[in-house]
């Protein structure tokens, strides 16, 4: 099994959208039984509220849905639950690595690290450009599945 957190600040943009659309993907190959996929907040300003309606909207427009997903913070247990802890830009892996307690086993790593693009997911709830975010969130998952199912 393989079991996967994505981690952005509030868990309403980045993060449900990576574990939306690696969910999406995974269902497409036919992998679904061999993954077990959420997401987190590194903040808890935005604990239990849903998914922020451009990002759901930005989903939506690839027929993924997102309902019943509410915001949650990373805890340190977390770290022992999950193989990989797939953090959005550098300041959430700089707060993963805090509340995790270290990242002893190397499996906080950054989503786009796993492109021919490494470096931070573009983050609309400044930039305002969700379509940015999909194509990072999109490239990120298809990599970080390719990686996974060719190992």
């Amino acid at each position: 099994m393989n079991r996967i957190l994505f981690v952005c600040h509030g868990n309403i943009c980045r993060s449900p959208m990576a574990e939306f659309v690696m969910k999406h993907l995974v269902k497409e190959a036919g992998l679904q039984d061999h993954f077990f996929i959420e997401s987190a907040a590194t903040s808890t300003e935005e604990i239990g509220n849903s998914v922020y309606p451009p990002a759901r909207r930005k989903l939506a427009e690839h027929g993924i849905a997102c309902q019943g997903k509410t915001a949650r913070q990373l805890t340190r247990a977390d770290y022992g639950r999950f193989d990989l802890l797939v953090g959005m830009d550098s300041w959430n892996i700089r707060n993963m690595k805090t509340i995790c307690g270290g990242d002893p086993e190397g499996k906080i790593v950054m989503l786009m690290n796993f492109t021919k693009r490494p470096g931070d997911v573009a983050d609309p709830w400044y930039t305002r450009d969700f379509e940015a975010t999909w194509r990072d969130v999109l490239e990120g998952c298809q990599a970080l599945l390719s990686q996974i199912t060719h190992k």
